[in-house]
Order: structure tokens, then C-alpha cells, then sequence
């Protein structure tokens, strides 16, 4: 049977940046305030002891978070860097999307919209820029806000969000196979914006 430290690195790893209140962790684990901390201290040891291991535990505002080591801060930063010369991927394209029009949406939210974990792919988003926190739900656990940043606007040449692309007048190819609308694939302005983004035009 799986360990409550592991069940507690695999909840901290499919919750991102957001990190998990300590009441929610808790609930989930089925456990006392007293055995979480004792838990994280123990998950936080075992990482930090070991030098194949490039994550640690911290514990920010009554959350638990699991995030990268300060020893690997400089090449994560270089993976993430800020180039418009570099490509979205596929799915970080969905993720902007779908703030672009539902913000402000928390992960879950999105998460509930792909039908996938967007963790990776919206701390891209994040670090490239692109997308921000801004504020936060006022629901249980009071999840992270994401909204689209000025930076998103001069990336796709908008001035505004509104001059995006209204989604009722996306044409049948913005449609993929499993009738789901792929948003910066509609003819027109944000196609072309998308296009000269990715080859580093300005």
C-alpha cells in the first residue's frame, strides 16, 4: 500500500504552483494538522537529502507546495525564458485559450474543460508571461485566478480583449475532429497574429 508521504508528493505534484491549504490536505489524507506537518517535514528531509531529487516542500500561507530546488533555479529559467522566437505547444495554446475567454478561471477549471492536468503547461503560460494570477476564488481552498497579461496582448498584436475573435464567428475548419473549437486556429486576425508570434515577427 502506498505511503501517506507519497500520497502527499502526489498531491502536491498535480496541484502546481497553487499549492494545497493545509485543511484541504487534511480532508484529503484523512489525518490531523499535527501528522501533516510531520509528514511534510519528513517529504521535505527525503528530497532535500537526496541529490538525484530537484524539488522541495515549502510552506507558503498555510499551503503546501512542491516546486524546484534553488540549485536547478537558473535552467528551469532558461527552459521557461521569455523568447517569443520559441513556439507554443499544443497545449499550452488550448490552456491560453480558454483563459483568453473564461477568465478569470481557476486550474481545476480548465483542468475540467481539457479533461487533463494543465499544471505544466499553465506555469509555461505563467513564466513565459503570457497569463498571471490575479486574485483568488472565494471557494473552499480559495484556488489561484488566472487572467491573460498585457504581455498576451502584444504577443498576438491585440490591442484589447476585445478585438479576440468572437467564437460564433469561427469558421467550420476552427473545428477539430471531436467537435471541440480550437480557438487561435480561427481564420482572420488571431491566425495571422499566431502565425508571425511563433516565427519571432513582431
Amino acid at each position: 500500500m502506498i505511503s501517506k508521504i507519497a500520497q502527499l508528493e502526489a498531491l502536491l505534484y498535480v496541484a502546481g504552483d497553487s499549492g494545497i491549504p493545509t485543511s484541504n490536505l487534511c480532508d484529503l489524507m484523512q489525518v490531523e494538522h499535527s501528522a501533516l506537518r510531520e509528514l511534510a517535514k519528513q517529504l521535505a528531509d527525503k528530497l532535500s537529502k537526496n541529490p538525484d531529487s530537484g524539488l522541495q516542500v515549502l510552506y507558503i500561507n498555510h499551503s503546501y507546495k512542491l516546486t524546484t530546488r534553488p540549485e536547478v533555479s537558473e535552467l528551469v529559467s532558461n527552459f521557461f525564458q521569455k523568447d517569443v522566437t520559441k513556439t507554443l505547444s499544443q497545449s499550452a495554446l488550448e490552456i491560453l485559450s480558454i483563459v483568453a475567454y473564461k477568465q478569470p478561471i481557476t486550474r481545476v477549471e480548465i483542468d475540467e474543460i481539457r479533461g487533463v492536468n494543465s499544471s505544466g503547461a499553465l506555469q509555461t503560460l505563467v513564466w513565459r508571461g503570457l497569463i498571471k494570477t490575479e486574485g483568488k476564488k472565494d471557494v473552499p481552498g480559495h484556488p489561484n485566478l488566472y487572467v491573460t497579461t498585457t504581455y498576451f496582448l502584444q504577443y498576438f498584436g491585440y490591442q484589447s480583449l476585445a478585438d479576440l475573435p468572437l467564437i460564433e464567428d469561427f469558421e467550420d475548419e476552427s473545428i477539430n475532429s471531436e467537435g471541440e473549437i480550437d480557438l487561435f486556429s480561427a481564420r482572420g486576425k488571431a491566425d495571422e497574429n499566431i502565425a508571425k508570434a511563433q516565427k519571432g515577427e513582431k
